[in-house]
């Protein structure tokens, strides 16, 4: 903040603006880099996250499906033969 002030109380012709005057400079080179290891450390975490998750087979799936087809089924024999 200190910085900004004496440099807004300059007049606008008093600092020559070109190419070599106008730029990023280190502090904005040092912020890309920064964010750029946080982005690889979020991506390897949500890597890790997703590995983690455990889907169902599809033959696990069909398993369920023709025992849950099986019950119904043996259910419908039971009531039918009561």
């Amino acid at each position: 903040m200190s910085l900004v002030l004496p440099l807004a109380a300059l007049p606008a012709h008093a600092i020559p603006l070109n190419d070599d005057t106008v730029s990023p400079g280190l502090l904005g080179f040092g912020v890309f880099v920064v964010l750029l290891v946080a982005l690889v450390f979020l991506v390897r975490s949500m890597n890790r996250h997703i590995a983690k998750i455990k889907l169902p087979r599809e033959a696990d799936l069909k398993q369920q499906e023709w025992e849950a087809r099986e019950a119904a089924r043996a259910a419908a024999e039971e009531k039918s033969a009561s």
